[in-house]
């Protein structure tokens, strides 16, 4: 029975992880509000070049190499230097985004993507905290800002995905907590402010 329900974590975790969850929030976003605009594919490919092919490239080369020791990045110590990498692809989508013309909501995406992975890797140098929490619940956000309370049913596989990440060992409560009570409401924060301006 233990084997088993480690294993339904792990399958929740990887379901239910960043590079899943981001590019398929982002290409809702799209469909929804953008299919009629010619370059809607282009802002996708960017959107998800960023939030899917590149990070797994990144973390696969860092382990091939040794930088890692697992694909989850599960000691803190590691997280560094991707999380850094990860800020210049995001700052390099943006202004690539902004090259195609993409509509403000969909650039800045990319823009608070970089600046919460500057957060996430400044409270890394002393913390862990959960990624996987913080991925899931901003993009729930970004999805909520677009189609309203109809999508907070979304919320309703966080406390599945913060058992799965616990249960696995690589967090404790508190950091899938503060991930992503964090993850929502900073990424629906800047997007209001941002949207204002």
């Amino acid at each position: 029975m233990h084997v088993d329900s480690r294993r339904f974590a792990s399958l929740v975790s990887w379901v239910i992880s960043p590079v899943v969850v981001a590019p398929a929030a982002y290409l809702l976003i799209v469909l929804l509000e953008y299919a009629s605009q010619p370059r809607h594919l282009s802002w996708f490919l960017v959107l998800f070049m960023s939030a899917a092919i590149a990070p797994m490239m990144l973390i696969y080369g860092l382990k091939k190499i040794g930088k890692v020791s697992d694909y989850n990045i599960t000691f803190r110590e590691q997280r560094f230097l991707p999380l850094l990498v990860l800020v210049g692809i995001n700052l390099l989508g943006y202004e690539l985004m902004k090259q195609l013309d993409a509509p403000r909501f969909l650039s800045g995406i990319l823009f608070f993507n970089a600046v919460n992975t500057v957060l996430i890797l400044l409270v890394t140098l002393q913390w862990k905290i959960s990624i996987h929490l913080f991925s899931y619940t901003s993009s729930a956000a970004l999805v909520f800002l677009h189609t309203g309370t109809s999508s907070l049913w979304l919320l309703s596989a966080v406390p599945l995905l913060m058992w799965s990440r616990i249960h696995l060992k690589a967090h404790n409560f508190m950091q899938t907590l503060v991930g992503g009570a964090i993850g929502f409401g900073l990424m629906y924060s800047e997007f209001k402010w941002w949207l204002s301006l």
